[in-house]
């Protein structure tokens, strides 16, 4: 009798250890359509290379240090060394003739940043670097 609850004590939790986790306890709050728009924004103005210039500016006023950058593939790493370690990749891309399409993905560690408030900085900032590589002010 004793080994017969131990064993269906047993079962029970291995039985419980498969379950699979819902997406939302993985991705976090938000789905993935959403992440990617507030990730993401589009440019008439500028050519890939402009905006790569623009992206690296705004990294380094954002208090980065830029660890790549490769034209050819259109993407620029850097870190943050603040109270927490933030790495952020800028994937530049051309799309529709003179339009540019720019994504930022930002981590934590391991973790990806899901905070709206991180990438509307980085928007902001950028839209302002935009203009001033637009208009050649230095």
């Amino acid at each position: 009798m004793k080994y017969s609850h131990a064993a269906l004590i047993l079962s029970g939790l291995m039985l419980g250890g498969c379950i699979q986790p819902r997406a939302a306890d993985v991705t976090g709050a938000g789905s993935q359509l959403e992440i990617r728009q507030m990730q993401s924004r589009e440019y008439d103005t500028l050519d890939k290379k402009m905006t790569m210039r623009a992206a690296i500016a705004t990294l380094q006023d954002l208090g980065f240090v830029i660890d790549t950058a490769d034209i050819d593939l259109g993407t620029i790493t850097a870190t943050r060394l603040d109270r927490l370690t933030m790495r952020m990749t800028v994937t530049v891309r051309d799309s529709d003739g003179k339009r540019v399409s720019v994504r930022v993905n930002a981590r934590v560690g391991d973790t990806a940043v899901k905070d709206q408030a991180t990438y509307q900085d980085f928007f902001v900032n950028l839209d302002k670097a935009m203009f001033l590589v637009l208009n050649k002010v230095d």
